[in-house]
């Protein structure tokens, strides 16, 4: 469905990066009292997830980036 192109280390980046955020946006940032950043914060979180399970980042392929080795 989507086409990797990420690297490995990439994705572990991205998997650290938004588990953090997801973590932060809970506990600091008041995303269970509804406070703007709380919610940007969990967005971004969820996105930088999302696209680490897939391999495939939808900027890298509009800007023609990719990281992923090739075989």
């Amino acid at each position: 469905m989507f086409k990797r192109n990420e690297s490995t280390a990439d994705r572990v980046v991205r998997t650290v990066a938004g588990a953090g955020l997801l973590v932060a946006s809970f506990v600091g940032l008041g995303l269970t009292s509804g406070k703007p950043l709380g919610i940007v914060f969990a967005v971004i979180g969820a996105v930088l997830l999302f696209t680490a399970a897939t391999g495939s980042c939808l900027l890298y392929r509009l800007f023609r980036v990719n990281t992923a080795k090739s075989k």
